[in-house]
């Protein structure tokens, strides 16, 4: 495989998204920084074919990424493969508005291959091609400049090995039948609204103290405003006003600006400074919640009584050994929710009940549920048996 040297300008770039337009994949990565910003910091692009591989420095003076963008979002003939890839796309939408066409992640083709769950990318590379990845510079400050080749080699060999590994994957999901298993996931990973959401809808994200319509809408105003803020000085939230802060605003309302000296979690110069002016500003112009926005009073789905609550535990231990049986994650194949859900009596709109999640585990889980699937002791190794009347019919 060609490494070329770390690609700065438009002409080179333009060059290397001509050639790898042809191939069925690209390989991605990104190297950012967002420890003291809202906003991820893009410092470096890296991306590889089977037969190529660059980085790009998306901070070289003069250079446009639009043909690599356009690649990544546009262009549905070429497959996007990223490792744990929801922050790299996070940065493309960013950039774009649009989330890749034609993507594949493969951390989550692992967890459908048994490599357990949230493989990470070291232990996959270790695991797939035998050898262990330099870390010497994955504490590099890549925002930095200049980068030395070992900082570029390193980031590099991310999309080299994901471009090896790729076609590995591929064909073992092939074989085994699994690559529908992951058409779920890959649409969630897909699906921009965990990170692109209207400030309005900030308090949605916090975890709620009451259903009280006037707290609820000081702490949507506070939160929207928050947000606002973040996002305009582009520095974390928490360091606007903690999550903790700015529940007590909501539920206990300062009354003047000279009031916000004595709050938890703010300064003194809250009291007279502009931004504790936006603060009460938001709090002034807040308006209890209508009726249709608030919460709901009522779960999700039901509670489990304390029986169900075992229940649940036995559905935990029927999974985990129908995943290992197949060779999956068990998160996969079933999450915590649903299990206490078909635990509490719920049989509408569960995966576990739907498709391959049913064939594989579904089928048992609610045998198990409905008293026709039991657990014994035999030999002192746990096996599963089914009752005479089900074998019987």
């Amino acid at each position: 495989m060609k490494i070329h040297p770390l690609i700065s300008t438009t002409d080179a770039l333009s060059e290397l998204v001509e050639r790898l337009s042809k191939h069925p994949f690209v390989a991605v990565d990104t190297e950012f920084m967002r420890e003291n910003s809202y906003w991820p910091d893009l410092c470096l692009i890296q991306i590889a074919s089977v037969d190529e591989a660059a980085a790009i420095d998306p901070k070289a003076e003069g250079i446009d990424l639009q043909p690599l963008l356009s690649l990544l979002v546009d262009n549905e003939d070429v497959l996007k493969v990223f490792h744990a890839g929801s922050q790299d796309l996070e940065i493309v939408y960013n950039l774009t508005g649009k989330m890749p066409r034609a993507l594949f992640d493969t951390q989550i083709a692992a967890m459908a291959l048994g490599h357990g769950e949230q493989v990470g990318y070291s232990n996959l590379i270790e695991s797939m091609l035998g050898h262990s990845l330099d870390k010497g510079a994955r504490f590099t400050d890549w925002s930095r400049r200049p980068l030395d080749k070992r900082q570029i080699d390193y980031a590099i060999a991310d999309v080299t090995h994901l471009a090896k590994i790729f076609p590995r994957l591929l064909d073992k999901l092939k074989k085994t039948g699994r690559g529908a298993w992951l058409d779920e996931e890959m649409a969630r990973l897909a699906d921009p609204s965990s990170f692109a959401f209207e400030a309005e809808d900030a308090w949605k994200r916090l975890r709620l103290p009451s259903r009280n319509p006037a707290m609820l809408g000081r702490l949507k105003a506070l939160a929207a405003w928050r947000e606002t803020e973040a996002r305009t000085k582009n520095i974390p939230r928490g360091r606007i006003v903690k999550d903790d802060t700015l529940v007590e605003l909501a539920a206990h309302p300062p009354k003047t600006q000279d009031d916000l000296a004595k709050v938890r979690g703010l300064s003194a110069g809250w009291k007279s400074n502009d931004i504790g002016a936006r603060l009460m500003g938001a709090l002034r112009d807040s308006k209890p919640l209508e009726p249709e926005e608030l919460p709901s009073r009522e779960p999700r789905r039901p509670g489990l009584t304390k029986d169900g609550a075992l229940v649940s535990d036995l559905l935990k231990l029927l999974l985990k050994i129908r995943a290992k049986e197949a060779g999956v994650a068990p998160k996969l194949i079933a999450r915590s929710d649903d299990l206490e859900a078909l635990a509490a009596g719920v049989r509408e709109d569960l995966n576990i009940l739907k498709g391959w999640r049913f064939e594989e585990f579904g089928r048992d889980a609610l045998a198990l549920v409905e008293g026709r699937l039991a657990f014994a002791i035999e030999n002192g190794k746990l096996k599963m048996s089914r009752l005479a009347e089900e074998v019987e019919a």
